[in-house]
């Protein structure tokens, strides 16, 4: 997604999706990757802007929940754009062969989530302090 003023990009992210299973259940899941904003850009609002309209276009493409990872100090940025803590919660990343957890030793990362679905919010409870098994790959390790 891109958020463009008379042809300069402003602000960029990816929402990258994959279905997931986890405990017994299987789930239509996406996430955000290389959320930036210009440098020039910042302090306005528009980052804040396109990663609300990202959650609301994972909602609008009927997926059962969005589920991505960020540094800590950005928690409160993820929150003000509707997004919400999932406590205790570890992405396991990268593939199964080579996993990449996001609790790893010199990470500080926090996971963040929403359900848009009935499926996901029944599930809400079992994927809290838990390790979700994401392996989306080599390249895009960790959402």
């Amino acid at each position: 997604m891109l958020l463009v003023d008379e042809g300069t990009v402003l602000a960029a992210l990816d929402i990258l999706t994959k279905e997931i299973v986890h405990a017994g259940g299987c789930f239509a899941a996406g996430g955000l990757s290389t959320v930036v904003t210009r440098r020039e850009a910042r302090g306005h609002g528009y980052g804040r802007r396109l990663v609300t309209a990202a959650r609301e276009a994972m909602a609008a493409r009927q997926l059962d929940l969005g589920l991505f990872t960020c540094d800590r100090p950005l928690q409160a940025f993820y929150e003000s754009a509707g997004w919400r803590v999932l406590p205790g919660a570890v992405l396991i990343g990268g593939t199964p062969q080579a996993p990449f957890p996001s609790d790893q030793p010199g990470f500080d990362k926090v996971t963040m989530a929403d359900f848009f679905s009935l499926k996901s919010r029944k599930a809400q409870a079992s994927l809290r302090n838990s390790r979700i098994e994401l392996y989306p790959g080599e390249i895009d390790k960790l959402w």
